[in-house]
């Protein structure tokens, strides 16, 4: 199942405060006035008063980013990401307005820029830099250079001293990056999710609150280095649309208020998708590629026989694998072995759970007199916990000194058994039992008494009568331990002596401290780039069970009361057999793990989720994964960084551009995908980008205009759509993450005989 749940995330167009920044004046007048005239003579003189609401402007607070994607630093395949920008404060990139002939009310005074190393002057070697320059020099740069058009209103002198960072941007440059004005609110949006907190591979923590979201428009598609730098756009009104720059303007200072870098390397990073796909393919063609089990080559020997390659084949079908044996006389041949994952549900077989405690594993060999081969898995299994359970001091020294405990308190309930009177009582409480004789009224009188009478001949035998012991047969003195008060005791005992060992047999249940190489014996049965699917032999987890529970057994009496110990653990323990067949899972061997070790896969069966029971890593490039029920359908997913924006691929060649529609009605199914892709064919990024500029291509995409995306997106969403709102453009650009599904056999196979 998934490691998270799903997202809920809501997407919002914008999020205007009730007031901007700015300064403001109120004015208060007092008229007093008579059918229209003015009495208050002289009139009472205007109160003015001015006031400032004060938001970022120059500077912004680096614990103000939420995140970014792509990562600080990383570096990957981002050919066809569009970066974003996530803020805590969700009205800031609206809490300042930009008065420009076509800039909408809901666009933004921040944006994103791309920019590729090499491009700009203030920072040649794409290492995000940026240049500390007084506000003073922001605004008024020098010839060729043009600065922020800011009214001196709100800007004091100390502002004015103070320093920001900056960039100049050369104006060709500036003109092919900005978004045009009728273009900026579409890269803006409020997030709001509600989802418990979760933290996604090389991508943010998305946290329950609301963000604002920035998103830029130029794709990294060439290989390199690349910063992302959140710049001002605040006093360029009517400067962003080709053409309307200042002739002989040479470069653009824009204050710059946040800045991270990034690489965009397509051709040496690992594609998830293709990826996943490649493991998922050898299922599509043939069921048996998904199963744990070693494979004949097909070359067998002449002198095998029919009989005994069939027999062989029978053998690695089941899951075993032939593996060399040294017999007690000291010869050495093969025998069979298989682990606790297997490809068939496995066979009944000798109940380890409930028999007596064993010091050798011989009890857990099975023979096959008719080929002279020995199965050797469960003894292999009951000697594996037998070793992890002495290597572990604090599990063996427990579970020695519960034995001991336990036959200390048999050894004194057998020898009271023998006195009639201490028969009679409660084994559990004598203690209790000797403070009320000492307690009694008589007490005293019949120790006087007894006492005061004469003292009995040292020869001469004690007389029948109370208090004469009766000499118990070893026999009879064990079965007295079966009575229920008795048996009570040792259980109690027990349980104040086993205070770790349910947990730590739980964890061994989970397979926890078992070398791999136990699991899957041969590393042909589990191939780089492969899936493999398993039930679980329950009789092996006994195997191994039994042979961590055996440990401290050393005399017969340690025999009788293991049954009070077994019961005292078992009645704690969390996971305990849950039946034949139920226990599943899969192992996944793929660059995928190593690359990205978190990812999402749902099991389910009969449409119910499968609870997993354990995910981990055995190998940096495998993947164990535990289910408490055999499922009946498996999806994975392509690893997601968290929510990012860009443009999907299709299965043609050639440019496979596109965008995976989403359904943008209010409803159910909102936000799910449609189920076809904008442009239907691909060739998204050759229709929607903007002309190149002389030789240069910057992948800037058109959001408006003649290649406009959104009016086309809008058209291939509903022909009745002229446009789309902010959050509903998001949401069409969210990259939707690829899943692989797998149908399984509902009805498994039964292994009938060994």
């Amino acid at each position: 199942m998934s490691g998270t749940e799903d997202l809920r995330v809501a997407f919002h167009d914008y999020r205007r405060p009730l007031a901007t920044a700015g300064v403001y004046t109120l004015t208060a007048e007092h008229r007093l006035t008579k059918d229209g005239a003015r009495v208050d003579t002289p009139a009472i003189p205007t109160a003015t008063q001015q006031f400032e609401i004060r938001a970022a402007r120059f500077v912004l607070d680096p614990s103000s980013v939420h995140a970014h994607y792509p990562a600080d630093g990383a570096s990957g395949d981002f050919s066809r990401t569009l970066p974003h920008i996530t803020l805590d404060r969700s009205i800031l990139p609206w809490e300042r307005l930009l008065k420009a002939r076509a800039v909408p009310e809901q666009a933004p005074w921040l944006t994103l820029m791309v920019f590729r190393a090499g491009e700009l002057p203030d920072d040649p070697e794409g290492l995000g830099q940026s240049t500390s320059r007084t506000i003073a020099e922001l605004r008024r740069p020098g010839a060729g250079i043009l600065g922020p058009d800011l009214s001196d209103t709100g800007i004091t002198p100390g502002i004015e001293a103070s320093r920001c960072r900056s960039i100049d941007v050369p104006a060709e440059l500036f003109t092919a990056l900005v978004p045009r004005e009728e273009e900026l609110h579409y890269l803006a949006h409020v997030r709001d999710v509600s989802t418990r907190p979760q933290r996604r591979d090389d991508g943010e923590i998305l946290t329950e609150g609301q963000y604002a979201v920035l998103a830029a428009n130029r794709f990294p598609r060439l290989p390199g280095t690349y910063t992302a730098h959140l710049v001002s756009l605040e006093g360029f009104n009517d400067r962003l649309d080709p053409g309307q720059l200042p002739t002989g303007t040479r470069a653009v200072r824009l204050c710059v208020l946040h800045s991270w870098t990034f690489t965009s390397d397509p051709a040496g990073t690992r594609d998830a998708a293709a990826l996943l796909g490649d493991l998922v393919a050898p299922a599509r063609t043939d069921r048996e590629n998904l199963t744990l089990r070693l494979r004949p080559n097909g070359n067998v020997a002449a002198r095998s026989t029919p009989d005994a390659e069939q027999y062989a084949r029978r053998r690695l079908h089941l899951g075993y694998t032939p593996l060399p044996y040294r017999l007690l006389s000291g010869e050495t041949t093969y025998g069979w072995y298989r682990g606790p994952f297997v490809p068939v549900i496995a066979a009944e077989t000798r109940d380890f759970a409930r028999d007596t405690p064993k010091t050798t594993a011989d009890h857990a060999l099975i023979y096959e007199p008719e080929h002279g081969l020995f199965d050797v898995s469960y003894a292999a299994a009951w000697t594996l916990g037998r070793a992890l359970a002495l290597s572990d001091p604090d599990y063996s020294e427990e579970i020695t000194r519960a034995r001991r405990e336990l036959a200390n308190t048999a050894a004194t309930l057998m020898t009271l058994a023998a006195d009639p009177v201490l028969a009679a009582a409660d084994p559990g409480d004598l203690d209790g039992r000797s403070l009320g004789q000492l307690a009694a009224p008589t007490f005293a009188v019949d120790l006087l008494s007894a006492l005061a009478g004469p003292l009995v001949p040292a020869d001469q035998a004690p007389a029948a009568g109370r208090g004469r012991r009766t000499r118990f047969t070893q026999r009879a003195a064990r079965a007295a331990l079966t009575a229920e008060p008795r048996r009570a005791a040792l259980q109690a005992t027990a349980e104040r002596h086993t205070r770790a060992l349910p947990a730590w047999l739980d964890e061994l249940t989970l397979l926890r401290r078992v070398p791999f190489n136990y699991l899957v014996p041969h590393p042909a049965m589990l191939p780089p780039e492969s899936i493999r699917l398993f039930r679980i032999d329950e009789n092996w987890i006994e195997a191994l069970l039994a042979g961590a529970r055996d440990i401290g057994v050393h005399t017969s009496l340690d025999r009788l009361v293991d049954t009070a110990l077994t019961a005292a653990v078992e009645s704690r323990r969390t996971r305990t057999r849950t039946g034949q067949a139920h226990r599943a899972g899969l192992l996944i061997r793929s660059e995928l793990v190593e690359a990205w070790p978190v990812f999402d896969i749902l099991a389910t069966a009969a449409g119910a989720t499968v609870t997993e029971l354990r995910r981990d890593h055995p190998a940096p490039d495998t993947l164990l994964l535990l289910l408490d029920a055999l499922p009946d359908e498996i999806v994975i997913r392509e690893p997601g960084q968290g929510i990012h924006f860009g443009i999907d691929s299709t299965s043609t060649t050639g440019d496979n551009s596109a965008i995976n529609l989403r359904d943008h009605r209010p409803g159910d199914n909102l936000g799910y995908p449609l189920r076809r892709d904008y442009p239907a064919g691909g060739g998204l990024l050759t229709r929607h980008l903007r002309p190149r500029a002389g030789d240069d291509a910057p992948d800037v995409l058109a959001l408006r205009g003649d290649r406009g995306l959104v009016p086309a997106l809008a058209a291939a969403l509903d022909p009745a759509l002229g446009d789309l709102a902010p959050g509903e453009f998001a949401l069409q650009l969210v990259n939707a993450p690829v899943e692989q599904r797998l149908t399984l056999d509902a009805t498994p196979g039964q292994e009938s005989a060994r």
